[in-house]
């Protein structure tokens, strides 16, 4: 019988470049890609360091962690399988990093709720799930989640998504069948 092979997950930049993350056999999750990834980070490099990140549905815990890896101040992860809260609270306590909170919830719950606002917000769903999306999209707005300027990275298959109309499209490219997207929020008025 062949042995399924593990999904590694390797730091692209930063701090804990080259390092693994953790395995992820027996998960039915699909990590950001390494290229993505890099995109991701080369858009952020003027805004990473210092900022204070929200991570709504964090998976693997790589966004964060690779967040933290390139400057970050600290950052909020959010995920609601148990399973990867423990494995990411593992390569936090592994990598000694202290400034990331992971919390085992549910994003639209979680988001449900008036908070401070973050400088960067990382939005990638479970795979093509455009209703967790759009309703994550419309509850950081409405729950004054961002302010003016905050950077938000929405990784989606499709362009049929509710964008706030104060948010303004920095960047786009697609890789496979992914889209990446990068706003900013403006003013209001």
């Amino acid at each position: 019988m062949k042995k399924k092979k593990q999904k590694k997950i390797r730091i692209t930049g930063g701090l804990f470049k080259g390092r693994i993350i953790h395995s992820l056999h027996h998960t039915n999750i699909r990590p950001t890609r390494n290229c993505i990834k890099q995109v991701i980070f080369n858009w952020l490099q003027k805004d990473i360091k210092n900022s204070i990140c929200l991570d709504c549905f964090a998976g693997s815990g790589s966004l964060s962690i690779e967040s933290i890896s390139r400057s970050a101040k600290s950052v909020t992860a959010l995920e609601k399988n148990y399973i990867l809260v423990k494995k990411i609270k593992e390569t936090l306590k592994k990598f000694l990093i202290n400034n990331i909170s992971i919390l085992h919830v549910k994003t639209q719950k979680w988001l449900k709720k008036k908070g401070d606002p973050y400088d960067i917000i990382y939005l990638d769903p479970p795979f093509n799930n455009k209703y967790l999306l759009n309703q994550a999209i419309m509850y950081l707005e409405k729950y004054s989640w961002t302010k003016k300027y905050s950077i938000i990275y929405i990784e989606h298959t499709d362009n049929n998504i509710y964008i706030p109309s104060n948010w303004k499209l920095m960047k786009k490219k697609k890789i496979g069948i992914v889209l990446l997207s990068l706003f900013y929020k403006k003013n209001n008025f």
